[in-house]
Protein backbone atom coordinates (compact mmCIF):
# COMPACT_ATOMS: atom_id res chain seq x y z
CA UNK A 1 0.00 0.00 0.00
CA UNK A 2 1.30 3.45 -0.90
CA UNK A 3 2.12 5.73 2.00
CA UNK A 4 -0.41 8.48 2.68
CA UNK A 5 2.34 11.08 3.13
CA UNK A 6 5.95 11.46 2.02
CA UNK A 7 8.33 14.41 2.12
CA UNK A 8 10.33 13.96 -1.08
CA UNK A 9 12.81 16.79 -0.64
CA UNK A 10 13.47 19.94 1.36
CA UNK A 11 16.20 22.43 0.48
CA UNK A 12 17.26 25.92 1.51
CA UNK A 13 16.70 28.61 -1.09
CA UNK A 14 17.30 32.32 -1.53
CA UNK A 15 13.86 33.11 -0.05
CA UNK A 16 13.38 30.26 2.44
CA UNK A 17 13.10 26.51 2.84
CA UNK A 18 11.43 24.94 -0.20
CA UNK A 19 9.75 21.56 0.26
CA UNK A 20 8.24 18.98 -2.10
CA UNK A 21 5.69 16.58 -0.61
CA UNK A 22 3.47 13.79 -1.89
CA UNK A 23 0.28 12.69 -0.18
CA UNK A 24 -2.82 10.62 -0.74
CA UNK A 25 -6.28 11.50 0.58
CA UNK A 26 -8.36 8.29 0.29
CA UNK A 27 -11.66 10.17 0.34
CA UNK A 28 -10.56 12.05 -2.81
CA UNK A 29 -9.50 8.99 -4.82
CA UNK A 30 -6.50 6.77 -5.32
CA UNK A 31 -4.00 9.24 -6.74
CA UNK A 32 -0.88 11.05 -5.64
CA UNK A 33 -1.16 14.74 -4.78
CA UNK A 34 2.05 16.76 -5.04
CA UNK A 35 2.53 19.89 -2.94
CA UNK A 36 5.18 22.61 -2.83
CA UNK A 37 5.71 24.71 0.31
CA UNK A 38 7.91 27.74 0.94
CA UNK A 39 8.50 27.81 4.68
CA UNK A 40 5.02 27.26 6.12
CA UNK A 41 3.23 28.70 3.08
CA UNK A 42 1.67 26.46 0.43
CA UNK A 43 2.80 27.52 -3.03
CA UNK A 44 1.07 24.93 -5.17
CA UNK A 45 -0.85 21.67 -5.12
CA UNK A 46 -1.54 19.31 -8.01
CA UNK A 47 -5.12 19.25 -6.70
CA UNK A 48 -5.76 22.67 -8.24
CA UNK A 49 -4.18 23.22 -11.66
CA UNK A 50 -7.08 24.34 -13.86
CA UNK A 51 -5.99 27.97 -13.91
CA UNK A 52 -2.31 27.11 -14.43
CA UNK A 53 -3.32 25.17 -17.54
CA UNK A 54 -5.71 27.94 -18.58
CA UNK A 55 -2.85 30.45 -18.35
CA UNK A 56 -1.12 28.70 -21.24
CA UNK A 57 -4.28 27.99 -23.20
CA UNK A 58 -5.74 31.49 -22.94
CA UNK A 59 -2.39 33.17 -23.55
CA UNK A 60 -1.41 31.06 -26.54
CA UNK A 61 -4.87 31.06 -28.11
CA UNK A 62 -4.51 34.85 -28.24
CA UNK A 63 -0.98 34.67 -29.68
CA UNK A 64 -0.62 35.08 -33.43
CA UNK A 65 1.69 33.18 -35.78
CA UNK A 66 3.55 29.88 -35.85
CA UNK A 67 6.84 28.57 -34.49
CA UNK A 68 6.19 30.61 -31.37
CA UNK A 69 8.90 31.56 -28.91
CA UNK A 70 7.38 31.46 -25.42
CA UNK A 71 8.59 32.30 -21.91
CA UNK A 72 6.98 30.79 -18.82
CA UNK A 73 7.86 32.63 -15.62
CA UNK A 74 7.66 30.21 -12.70
CA UNK A 75 8.05 26.44 -13.02
CA UNK A 76 6.01 25.25 -10.02
CA UNK A 77 4.89 21.68 -10.69
CA UNK A 78 5.19 22.16 -14.44
CA UNK A 79 1.53 22.42 -15.41
CA UNK A 80 1.74 25.76 -17.23
CA UNK A 81 4.88 24.72 -19.11
CA UNK A 82 3.52 21.31 -20.19
CA UNK A 83 0.20 22.88 -21.23
CA UNK A 84 2.18 25.29 -23.44
CA UNK A 85 4.04 22.41 -25.09
CA UNK A 86 0.73 20.81 -26.03
CA UNK A 87 0.25 23.68 -28.48
CA UNK A 88 1.85 22.54 -31.74
CA UNK A 89 2.53 26.15 -32.76
CA UNK A 90 5.07 26.48 -29.93
CA UNK A 91 8.56 26.13 -31.37
CA UNK A 92 10.57 27.09 -28.27
CA UNK A 93 9.77 27.26 -24.56
CA UNK A 94 11.99 28.88 -21.93
CA UNK A 95 10.95 28.16 -18.33
CA UNK A 96 12.45 30.79 -16.01
CA UNK A 97 12.69 29.65 -12.38
CA UNK A 98 14.41 31.43 -9.48
CA UNK A 99 14.57 28.43 -7.13
CA UNK A 100 17.21 25.94 -8.23
CA UNK A 101 15.73 23.03 -6.21
CA UNK A 102 12.50 23.32 -8.23
CA UNK A 103 14.46 22.92 -11.47
CA UNK A 104 16.29 19.91 -10.04
CA UNK A 105 13.00 18.22 -9.05
CA UNK A 106 11.99 18.33 -12.70
CA UNK A 107 15.39 17.39 -14.09
CA UNK A 108 15.53 14.39 -11.75
CA UNK A 109 11.84 13.62 -12.47
CA UNK A 110 10.81 13.72 -8.82
CA UNK A 111 7.57 15.29 -10.03
CA UNK A 112 5.32 13.66 -12.65
CA UNK A 113 5.64 16.34 -15.36
CA UNK A 114 9.42 16.47 -15.24
CA UNK A 115 9.52 13.60 -17.71
CA UNK A 116 7.39 15.52 -20.22
CA UNK A 117 9.53 18.64 -20.00
CA UNK A 118 12.82 16.74 -20.22
CA UNK A 119 11.67 14.71 -23.22
CA UNK A 120 10.57 17.72 -25.31
CA UNK A 121 13.44 19.28 -27.25
CA UNK A 122 11.53 22.58 -27.47
CA UNK A 123 11.80 23.09 -23.70
CA UNK A 124 14.69 24.66 -21.78
CA UNK A 125 15.10 25.55 -18.09
CA UNK A 126 16.56 28.96 -17.27
CA UNK A 127 17.74 29.50 -13.69
CA UNK A 128 17.28 33.11 -12.69
CA UNK A 129 14.93 35.79 -11.42
CA UNK A 130 12.07 36.44 -13.84
CA UNK A 131 11.60 39.91 -12.35
CA UNK A 132 15.24 40.89 -12.81
CA UNK A 133 15.35 39.49 -16.35
CA UNK A 134 12.08 41.27 -17.20
CA UNK A 135 13.58 44.72 -16.68
CA UNK A 136 17.13 44.01 -17.91
CA UNK A 137 18.78 46.11 -20.60
CA UNK A 138 17.65 44.41 -23.83
CA UNK A 139 21.06 44.94 -25.39
CA UNK A 140 22.85 42.82 -22.79
CA UNK A 141 20.21 40.77 -20.99
CA UNK A 142 16.69 39.43 -21.10
CA UNK A 143 15.04 36.06 -20.62
CA UNK A 144 17.35 34.07 -22.89
CA UNK A 145 20.94 34.02 -21.59
CA UNK A 146 22.02 32.55 -24.93
CA UNK A 147 20.47 35.39 -26.96
CA UNK A 148 20.48 38.80 -25.22
CA UNK A 149 17.87 41.17 -26.56
CA UNK A 150 15.69 38.40 -28.00
CA UNK A 151 11.96 39.11 -28.36
CA UNK A 152 9.23 36.55 -27.73
CA UNK A 153 5.73 35.89 -29.00
CA UNK A 154 4.29 35.29 -25.53
CA UNK A 155 5.30 35.71 -21.89
CA UNK A 156 3.23 33.68 -19.40
CA UNK A 157 3.73 34.54 -15.72
CA UNK A 158 2.77 32.44 -12.68
CA UNK A 159 4.89 33.35 -9.66
CA UNK A 160 3.20 35.63 -7.12
CA UNK A 161 -0.26 34.87 -5.76
CA UNK A 162 -1.46 38.19 -7.17
CA UNK A 163 -0.11 41.70 -7.86
CA UNK A 164 -0.68 42.43 -4.14
CA UNK A 165 -0.01 39.02 -2.51
CA UNK A 166 3.70 38.53 -3.18
CA UNK A 167 6.00 35.60 -2.47
CA UNK A 168 8.76 38.10 -1.77
CA UNK A 169 8.57 41.87 -1.36
CA UNK A 170 11.33 42.32 -3.93
CA UNK A 171 8.85 41.75 -6.78
CA UNK A 172 6.47 44.55 -5.74
CA UNK A 173 7.97 47.09 -8.16
CA UNK A 174 7.31 44.81 -11.15
CA UNK A 175 3.56 45.52 -11.13
CA UNK A 176 4.01 49.16 -12.10
CA UNK A 177 3.62 50.90 -15.43
CA UNK A 178 7.35 51.56 -15.70
CA UNK A 179 8.47 47.97 -15.18
CA UNK A 180 5.66 46.37 -17.17
CA UNK A 181 6.74 48.69 -19.99
CA UNK A 182 10.33 47.49 -19.63
CA UNK A 183 9.20 43.85 -19.78
CA UNK A 184 7.12 44.55 -22.89
CA UNK A 185 10.31 45.39 -24.78
CA UNK A 186 10.96 41.64 -24.81
CA UNK A 187 7.70 40.96 -26.64
CA UNK A 188 7.39 41.11 -30.40
CA UNK A 189 4.84 43.58 -31.80
CA UNK A 190 1.36 42.17 -31.05
CA UNK A 191 2.93 39.68 -28.64
CA UNK A 192 0.96 38.46 -25.61
CA UNK A 193 1.56 38.91 -21.90
CA UNK A 194 -0.59 36.64 -19.70
CA UNK A 195 -0.53 36.25 -15.93
CA UNK A 196 -2.16 33.98 -13.34
CA UNK A 197 -3.64 35.36 -10.12
CA UNK A 198 -5.20 33.69 -7.10
CA UNK A 199 -7.49 36.68 -6.57
CA UNK A 200 -10.23 38.47 -8.46
CA UNK A 201 -9.70 41.23 -11.00
CA UNK A 202 -7.45 43.96 -9.63
CA UNK A 203 -8.67 47.34 -10.99
CA UNK A 204 -5.35 49.08 -10.28
CA UNK A 205 -3.36 46.41 -12.11
CA UNK A 206 -5.87 46.43 -14.98
CA UNK A 207 -5.22 50.18 -15.36
CA UNK A 208 -1.46 49.50 -15.44
CA UNK A 209 -1.92 46.88 -18.16
CA UNK A 210 -4.13 49.19 -20.20
CA UNK A 211 -1.43 51.88 -20.14
CA UNK A 212 1.03 49.48 -21.78
CA UNK A 213 -1.07 46.99 -23.78
CA UNK A 214 -4.22 46.72 -25.85
CA UNK A 215 -7.00 44.09 -25.75
CA UNK A 216 -6.65 43.67 -21.98
CA UNK A 217 -8.96 41.00 -20.53
CA UNK A 218 -9.20 39.37 -17.10
CA UNK A 219 -10.62 35.85 -17.42
CA UNK A 220 -12.24 34.03 -14.48
CA UNK A 221 -11.30 30.32 -14.29
CA UNK A 222 -13.64 28.33 -12.04
CA UNK A 223 -12.96 24.88 -10.59
CA UNK A 224 -14.40 22.60 -7.92
CA UNK A 225 -12.73 22.68 -4.50
CA UNK A 226 -13.40 19.38 -2.69
CA UNK A 227 -12.04 20.69 0.62
CA UNK A 228 -14.70 23.42 0.68
CA UNK A 229 -17.30 21.49 -1.34
CA UNK A 230 -17.92 24.46 -3.61
CA UNK A 231 -16.65 26.25 -6.68
CA UNK A 232 -13.48 28.29 -6.36
CA UNK A 233 -11.84 30.53 -8.93
CA UNK A 234 -8.58 32.06 -10.08
CA UNK A 235 -8.05 34.70 -12.75
CA UNK A 236 -5.86 34.99 -15.85
CA UNK A 237 -4.95 38.39 -17.29
CA UNK A 238 -4.27 38.48 -21.04
CA UNK A 239 -2.93 41.58 -22.81
CA UNK A 240 -1.50 42.33 -26.28
CA UNK A 241 1.46 44.55 -27.10
CA UNK A 242 0.58 47.19 -29.71
CA UNK A 243 2.08 46.73 -33.14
Amino acid sequence: MARLFEQIDSQPSEIGEITLRRRRIPALGDRDIYEVKLGEEFLMSSMFVDAEVALSNLGLEATEGDNLSVVVGGLGLGYTAVAALRHERVGELLVVEYLEPVIRWHQQENVPLGKDLNADARSRYVHGSFFDMAVADPESGGFDPEAPGKQFDAILLDIDHSPRALLNDSSASFYTTDNITLMARQLKPRGIFAMWSNEGEDPVFMDVLKEVFTDVVCHVVSFYNPFQNRESFNTVYVARKPG
